[in-house]
Order: C-alpha cells, then sequence, then structure tokens
C-alpha cells in the first residue's frame, strides 16, 4: 500500500495536512509536484514566478530526501499525470490540500471522483486559507462585496487550528520523474533574474526565518511604519504564502503568540488584517471565477477606455514616466520582482486614471513580473485600485502619485534609492489633467447602472 501526496502551492513540510495524513498511515509516500501548463483555464506562470518555482523546488526536494522522501516531477495536464503516477506505484490513497480557483476546483473534483471510482481513498484538506469560502457569508447568504464585514465575520469563526508539526520521517516511494532542469524555469537568455537572486532565498527554511525575524524586529513598528515604503517594516512573507512555504495558519498563531496583549497588540491587529485582505481576495476569485478577465462590478464594463497608446505603457513598464514614485516602483519591480504595497496602489492608479490604461494591461505585467502574483490577489487587487472591483469607494479614488510621495516617503530616500533621475523627465501626462479627464469618464459607469 502506498500514498501519493500532490502538492501545488503549499511547498513545505511543516503545517502540510495532506502531507501529514499520507505519512500519518505508516506506508510508503510518494511526493508529486506536476507543472500543469496544458489544462484548460490553468494560467501559464510568469517569468517572475517561474523563477521562483524552481528554487522553491529546489529546496522542498532537499528538505524531503533529508527525511527519506523524494520529489516526483512531472509536467503534463494533472487530470492525466495524477491518475499515471497512482497507477505506477499502486497508490491506494491520494491526498492534496484544496484549490480555490474556478478550473483549479473543476480538475480537483473530476480526479477525485474518478480516483474513487478506481477504488483509492482521496482525501482534500483546508491549508492555504483560514476560513474556507463557503462559510463566510453575510446573513442573506451572499458573498460579502466590502472587507471590513467580511473580516468582521471571520474574526466570528471559531479562531483558525493549530499548526500542524511537520514529519521527521517519511518512507519514500520511488517514481520516475522529470529532472527539474529540463522545465527551463530559469530564465537564461537573456538572465535578468541577478537582481531576484540578490533579494530572495526562496524555500521553506527561509519563509520561516524570516516570518521569525519580522516578529522580532519589526513587527513592533509595523502599524506606524507600513505604508513607507523605505522603512523596510513590512513582513516580506508575499511569496512565501503564494507558494506555500509557509501556511497563514503558522503566521496567525505565531504573530498571536509574539504579540500577547502588550505594546505590539495594536501592530499584531493590523498585520493580521493583512490576511485577511489575502482571505477577502480568494473568497472573492471563489464565487467570481472570472477574476483576472472580467470587470467584477458588472457596471463598469460601460467605462470608455481610450485607445491604447503602447508607447504610455512601456514608459509606465521601464520606469520612465517622469513621476518619480511611479518609476521608483516600477524600477523595483523589475530589480527584484517585488514592489512595496503602498507603491503598488499609485502606480496601479497611475496606469488605470492618469494614463487612462486598461486594468489588465497593468495585471498581466504585474503577473509577469511579480513573485508574489497569484491567481486571487492580483486580479482583485487591480480591480480594487481601478474602481471595478469589490470597494466601498470606487473610481473615485485616484492617488496623487506627488502627494503619496510627500506622505509616505518624506526624505525621499525610496524615490533616491530606485529612480534618482526620474524628476528630469518630463511627466508623460499632467496629473492634474487626467485626473478630471478620469472624473469625467467614471460619469459613463454612473449613469450606466
Amino acid at each position: 500500500m502506498t500514498s501519493l501526496v500532490w502538492l501545488r502551492d503549499d511547498l513545505r513540510l511543516a503545517d502540510n495536512p495532506a502531507l501529514r495524513a499520507a505519512v500519518d498511515r505508516d506506508e510508503p509516500v510518494a511526493v508529486l509536484y506536476v507543472l500543469d501548463e496544458e489544462s484548460p483555464g490553468i494560467r501559464p506562470l510568469g517569468g517572475a514566478a517561474r523563477w521562483w518555482l524552481h528554487h522553491s523546488l529546489t529546496e522542498l526536494a532537499a528538505r524531503l530526501a533529508e527525511r527519506g522522501g523524494s520529489l516526483v516531477l512531472r509536467r503534463g495536464p494533472a487530470s492525466q499525470v495524477v491518475p499515471a503516477v497512482a497507477d505506477e506505484i499502486g497508490a491506494d490513497a491520494v491526498f492534496w490540500n484544496r484549490r480555490y480557483g474556478g478550473p483549479e476546483r473543476e480538475i480537483d473534483t473530476s480526479l477525485k471522483a474518478r480516483l474513487r471510482e478506481e477504488g483509492r481513498e482521496v482525501g482534500s484538506f483546508a491549508a492555504s486559507l483560514l476560513f474556507e469560502p463557503w462559510t463566510i457569508r453575510t446573513g442573506s447568504g451572499t458573498p460579502y462585496a466590502v472587507f471590513t464585514p467580511f473580516w468582521r465575520a471571520c474574526q466570528e469563526q471559531p479562531p483558525p487550528r493549530a499548526p500542524l508539526p511537520e514529519p521527521r520521517t517519511i518512507e519514500g516511494a520511488e517514481a520516475p520523474g522529470d529532472d527539474l532542469a529540463d522545465w527551463e524555469l530559469l530564465p537564461t537568455r537573456p538572465d535578468w533574474a541577478g537582481g531576484l537572486r540578490e533579494a530572495w532565498e526562496p524555500g521553506e527554511r527561509a519563509a520561516r526565518q524570516r516570518l521569525r525575524t519580522f516578529l522580532a524586529d519589526d513587527l513592533g513598528d509595523y502599524d506606524r511604519a507600513r505604508d513607507e515604503p523605505a522603512a523596510g517594516a513590512t513582513s516580506l512573507l508575499s511569496p512565501r504564502l503564494r507558494w506555500g512555504e509557509i501556511s497563514p495558519y503558522t503566521v496567525w498563531h505565531d504573530t498571536v503568540e509574539a504579540a500577547g496583549t502588550g505594546a505590539h497588540a495594536a501592530s499584531a491587529h493590523r498585520f493580521l488584517s493583512e490576511l485577511g485582505w489575502r482571505e477577502f481576495a480568494w473568497h472573492t476569485l471563489f464565487h467570481f471565477p472570472d477574476l483576472a478577465t472580467r470587470n467584477w462590478r458588472s457596471a463598469f464594463d460601460a467605462f470608455p477606455w481610450p485607445r491604447l497608446k503602447p508607447s504610455h505603457l512601456r514608459a509606465w513598464q521601464r520606469g520612465e514616466t517622469g513621476v518619480p514614485l511611479v518609476d521608483a516602483g516600477m524600477r523595483e519591480l523589475w530589480a527584484t520582482g517585488y514592489m512595496h504595497n503602498r507603491v503598488r496602489m499609485v502606480v496601479a492608479s497611475y496606469l488605470t486614471k492618469n494614463l487612462a490604461i486598461h486594468w489588465q494591461r497593468g495585471e498581466e505585467w504585474f503577473w509577469d513580473t511579480l513573485v508574489d502574483a497569484d491567481g486571487a490577489n492580483n486580479p482583485f487587487n487591480w480591480q480594487w485600485v481601478a474602481g471595478s472591483g469589490a470597494d466601498a469607494s470606487p473610481y473615485f479614488r485616484i492617488f496623487n502619485p506627488e502627494r503619496q510621495a510627500e506622505k509616505f516617503d518624506p526624505q525621499g530616500l525610496y524615490i533616491a534609492q530606485w529612480a534618482p533621475d526620474s524628476a528630469e523627465r518630463e511627466p508623460l501626462v499632467d496629473l492634474a489633467a487626467s485626473r478630471r479627464e478620469a472624473l469625467d469618464a467614471y460619469e459613463h459607469v454612473k449613469r450606466a447602472r
């Protein structure tokens, strides 16, 4: 008897319910990762994500080997690969942790039925969200459309479960697999990942260390300094959570324990609400699977986007707009695969409302360049800024990048680091005039309601 564990965005040993269930059967375990770029509806990874995945899988394979297990790599449609591997190793049980995107759920549901028809035990587990999307609903039974009442409803639920320990030993089951290098996830011609290598160390060990460092050194200042891009007060856990190198349950419980009821309690509350925002994005995707391709607010379909100016889009992508905070953010993104959250809102607002470029063009660029871009948070946050998404204050919220810089980078440290020459450029558009044009265009949406 053998168990098969199919890993997805849960590249860790600690607090991994699917792995724990397999190990607890006291039978050989095969751990499988499938690079699925062929199934209908599955979005191929962007370049920065592929870089991260390569290194995270490398570290995961090493950690499994230390405990007696091994990582099997296969490429192809998961609906074909998973049953094939189960047959090859004679698996009588298959386990995985749940996914919440529409196409992913369809694949998992179909696979669960097929594997059970073949006489195998199948188990799926909650591992990437603190609250299952079908458990959080309004009094009328509908999904929440505004964050504050959503998060209040989550907090009224029983507290998140305690994290599960990682297995000390794993009796590995052998199966042939691909060589990771053959997947060609790393950029070579050219190799643009030098900044990513300098900024990041993917993998579960680094994720746990980053959480410890944040809680010890930065949690106390988080509530005050989290919006200042030069302050270094953010957790930098977003790519770790995106790839499941650390679970939200671990982050939750370690934060609560570190904060207690002392001086850090307010900062901890604020930080945990950011986990809540992540939950809100995934719950929204669960109920609206087309989040990356359709306006969440159907009334926004009436917005009169002008014809795209490719030169303006390229200037934004390259950090050559002549707006220092925008340019600094876009250059940080290109160099490191990351951008401070406050600056993400500013550059997204500038693209959609000052340059009048559709939010999907920005979402696609972030998908390709962010190490933490996932199927929920990336489109959800773009729609939130653009005004087409779940938000109590939609399109008329327009971030003024100059005032944002004055407020959150008053000494110009962030701009000096990433875009010291930006102020010498002529701005692409006049901020005040383009703001007025954006508000005028929004009148079309109001009239379409």
